[in-house]
């Protein structure tokens, strides 16, 4: 039996089980990544010949297929929010992004240091790789396909997909400090600077200016080019990897944000003309690709797991990992949505349910392969912790909630005052 034929039958039962499961776990407190997690670490405790995946040996193998999940997953997002950027109807988003987000960032790497022994550079790159939700693990608790109505979501589900779409981009300035300080023994007068214009200032504006401007001239080539050149006509999903891999690949190439371009760039193509149904299409085929690379995904981490990822594990580090999950989030998030739109239980659900997942590991993969970090394996033991338990517990409990929340009518489509009278971002109307 040669491994690679298993291999072969068990990424197309993975695949059978990926279009049937949806269907199975609709409304049961139970999430697609529980079942192929579990199915992961059966796979590789049998004894089918697999060898075991173990990122931490192959960290650029690691990095291309974390990074290819993530992006896909963006574009899906940035495609799939009706709402139009705009200052007041992404106020839980910014309040997410500009407080949650670095002080949870501070609150684990201060954590990492102190509690977890772990060097500087070594606890700000655990801070930074657990910072992004996950775009990829939370569809339970994301807004549904692209519709026409612009005010037709709810703030929770909507503030979760915008979270996740923005903030795998944001954490990497964070990232790159990390690699900064693990690179150099200089003082941090000697490189702040530099990280600062270039790695916040310089990468940010290149992956929203450059995402923004893939984005409009694919608008332009789908909806209003001559007729016989309009691809929406033809409805071919398969665009949406088009405008994925374009976005990600010509920003990556100039210096910027990749993760913020493709999803910068799926906003703008909404942006283009809002109420099409080529959104829907390209949606569709964006989220079946991004279901085929969360099984093999999750099927190679369930293999990490049972492979020993989790055996240089600290009770200190696990006691920071759990932190993040059921204390510095829910906290920091809740106090960051003060004054947000929506009700106290809703802001209670946004907080609590920042799932951490692929994101983190592509940060820690590709943070590896750019520097020396001492005690690598107890920052992916760590991470691989978290996600298993954010995993477990998100997926179990984001059905019976979301529920909750829809019966008790906990929603506020009408609550953010005025969302169309503001000025759209990307300039188009709605």
């Amino acid at each position: 039996m040669e491994p690679v034929d298993v291999a072969f039958a068990i990424v197309g039962l993975g695949a059978l089980l990926a279009g049937i499961l949806p269907r199975l776990l609709e409304r049961r407190p139970l999430s697609m990544p529980i079942a192929f997690l579990g199915f992961g670490m059966a796979v590789f405790l049998l004894p089918t010949g697999l060898p075991v995946p173990d990122p931490l040996a192959h960290p650029e193998v690691a990095t291309h297929l974390t990074e290819i999940g993530v992006i896909v997953a963006l574009m899906g997002a940035g495609l799939k929010i009706d709402r139009p950027f705009s200052r007041s109807g992404w106020s839980s988003t910014w309040r997410l992004l500009a407080v949650a987000m670095p002080f949870c960032i501070a609150a684990v790497a201060l954590l990492g240091w102190w509690w977890a022994g772990l060097v500087p550079a070594t606890a700000l790159l655990l801070g930074s790789a657990l910072a992004p939700t996950d775009p990829v693990l939370a569809s339970d608790v994301q807004v549904g396909e692209p519709t026409d109505a612009e005010d037709s979501e709810d703030e929770v589900r909507f503030a979760l997909t915008s979270e996740a779409g923005l903030n795998d981009g944001l954490a990497f300035p964070f990232v790159y400090a990390a690699i900064a300080i693990a690179n150099t023994s200089l003082a941090p007068g000697d490189w702040l600077a530099r990280w600062f214009t270039v790695d916040v200032l310089w990468k940010v504006g290149i992956g929203v200016g450059g995402g923004l401007l893939v984005g409009w001239l694919l608008g332009k080539l789908f909806f209003h080019a001559p007729r016989q050149l309009r691809l929406a006509r033809h409805a071919e999903g398969f665009l949406a990897l088009a405008a994925t891999f374009l976005a990600y690949g010509l920003v990556e190439v100039v210096g910027g944000y990749g993760f913020l371009a493709v999803f910068v760039a799926a906003r703008a193509i909404r942006a283009a003309e809002r109420t099409h149904e080529y959104h829907a299409v390209l949606h569709d085929f964006a989220e079946q690709v991004e279901r085929l690379l969360t099984v093999l995904l999750l099927l190679l981490f369930g293999g990490a797991v049972v492979g020993g990822l989790l055996a240089p594990l600290t009770v200190p580090a696990a006691a920071v990992g759990l932190a993040l999950v059921f204390v510095l989030r829910p906290l920091v998030g809740w106090l960051s949505l003060r004054g947000a739109p929506g009700r106290p239980a809703e802001h209670w659900v946004i907080a609590s349910f920042g799932i951490r997942g692929v994101g983190s590991f592509y940060y820690l993969a590709y943070a590896t392969t750019k520097a020396d970090f001492a005690r690598a394996d107890l920052v992916w033991a760590t991470v691989g912790l978290v996600v298993v338990v954010s995993v477990l517990v998100h997926g179990i409990a984001a059905t019976p909630v979301m529920q909750l929340l829809d019966r008790a009518g906990e929603r506020t489509d009408e609550s953010a005052p005025d969302r169309a009278a503001e000025p759209s971002v990307t300039g188009a109307a709605g």
